[in-house]
């Protein structure tokens, strides 16, 4: 509309002083005054001008229009006066587009105010900065985490915690670290995480810090409870009946000492009652011993000898190893192992664990009252580098109670097991830096998985 009512505008200026330059033509030709060609000529020489300043002026409102949005500036207004002209129809459009980008800009920044107040007030630490360390955001949790009050660049840390400095620096996008820091000469342990991104081709990292300190004296102290629960069941569990049957022995032999009466007058029926006795107690002994004897094994699993080896060797020689227990049972084994694949490990160590779950998923599915018995093992690469081996079998499961405790020492589900293998595997699979985890369902049967990283 606007540019319509302009064109006109302008082709009719443009008539209107093609008009005059005829008439003026005409009458420089013609016997006229002097005065009257002049008059034309002026005419039209104002009608030239009048028509340059209306161009000019419009391009000069345009400019400034255009400046106004190439700097941010939308506090200009232009004047309507209500004519219907061409010009306060432009000056109506400027105004509109100039409180559009008002409203925009105004809920942009209300939109920034909101994030920057939710920053500020969640309870997670959080700094951002760029390549040249220059902190651009610090949230209050994150000062009171640090004990600073505010920093101008990330180097700053580095006075008070040196070791925080090089992990933030360090660390890449996806990245986690735990640091200890003093604080108010107590040790806080931090969770650290960090994310790399670009904003308008601009490195950013953003890092976030979190005070977990808490979060592992409740869990320390949950496994502390959960371990002592444990110890003091088996531990009763020998000791009450060692010490009922010596009590008991001890009683009858001070009837003996004290009646006077003679050692060969003890009958045979109380002679085999005091063997079965101290023989028992012995057992338990044993059994006592060979309890701490395991729970001393789990304080002394030595540090890993990595080496490159074959997943697909090392779970052949597993099932070789394993081949009488599994065909005892009845069991048809299927496997699926990547040609090639290998694995940074203690070949020794991860034996162990993998002939661990094999074990007891030999074991589950022999008491499993099933007409088919499958037991199927999987090694393949994982996105993001690294391996798996998967280890299922299709037994009764586990309850899901005791999946969550399988991994705690000396719990276990089965009459006559130890409840140390699965903990013991948990620990080497921490120290390769992988992962075991156990999934199940009931009837249909349960799954190890072990995750390598590259």
């Amino acid at each position: 509309m606007v540019y319509k009512s302009f064109r006109f505008q302008l082709i009719g200026r443009l008539l209107l002083l093609l008009l005059t330059m005829f008439l003026f033509t005409h009458l420089y030709y013609s016997e006229s005054y002097f005065f009257t060609k002049f008059l034309v000529f002026c005419l039209g020489a104002f009608q030239a001008y009048y028509l340059y300043n209306f161009l000019e002026k419009s391009n000069r409102e345009i400019t400034h229009f255009l400046e106004s949005i190439h700097y941010d500036d939308f506090t200009n207004t232009y004047p309507e006066r209500k004519t219907g002209s061409s010009r306060d129809l432009l000056y109506h459009e400027f105004n509109e587009i100039l409180r559009k980008f008002r409203e925009i800009r105004a809920d942009k920044e209300a939109q920034h105010q909101y994030l920057r107040t939710i920053v500020q007030h969640i309870g997670i630490g959080i700094i951002t900065f760029d390549a040249d360390g220059e902190v651009q955001i610090m949230n209050n949790a994150a000062k009171k985490l640090l004990g600073i009050k505010m920093i101008k660049n990330i180097k700053q840390i580095g006075r008070d915690h040196p070791e925080l400095e090089t992990t933030i620096k360090e660390l890449r996008t996806g990245g986690r670290d735990l640091i200890k820091i003093s604080k108010n000469e107590d040790e806080v342990q931090l969770a650290v995480y960090a994310i790399e991104l670009s904003l308008r081709g601009k490195a950013f990292k953003l890092i976030s810090i979190q005070n977990i300190q808490s979060e592992l004296e409740e869990k320390e102290m949950e496994a502390w409870q959960n371990l002592i629960r444990v110890l003091t069941h088996e531990i009763m569990n020998s000791v009450t009946p060692i010490s009922s049957l010596a009590a008991t022995v001890e009683s009858d032999l001070d009837d003996f000492l004290k009646n006077g009466s003679d050692v060969n007058q003890i009958t045979d029926d109380t002679i085999e009652d005091f063997y079965l006795s101290v023989k028992t107690i012995h057992n338990r002994s044993e059994s006592l011993i060979k309890f701490v004897s395991d729970f001393r094994n789990m304080t002394r699993i030595k540090h890993p000898n990595l080496e490159c080896h074959e997943i697909e060797d090392m779970i052949k020689h597993i099932l070789v190893l394993l081949k009488p227990d599994i065909e005892e049972a009845g069991i048809n084994v299927n496997c699926s192992v990547k040609p090639g694949l290998t694995v940074n490990i203690d070949r020794e160590q991860i034996e162990q664990v993998i002939i661990n779950v094999v074990k007891n998923a030999v074991q589950a599915l022999a008491a499993a009252d099933k007409a088919e018995r499958s037991l199927t093992i999987t090694a393949m690469p994982y996105d993001g580098g690294g391996a798996f081996i998967s280890v299922a079998d299709n037994g009764t499961g586990i309850e899901e109670e005791a999946l969550k405790k399988i991994f705690i020492p000396f719990f276990t589900t089965k009459k006559n097991g130890s409840g140390i293998g699965l903990s013991l595997s948990k620990q080497i699979m921490r120290k390769h830096g992988g992962n075991i985890t156990a999934k199940s369902q009931i009837g249909e049967g349960t799954e190890f998985l072990l995750k390598f990283a590259s």
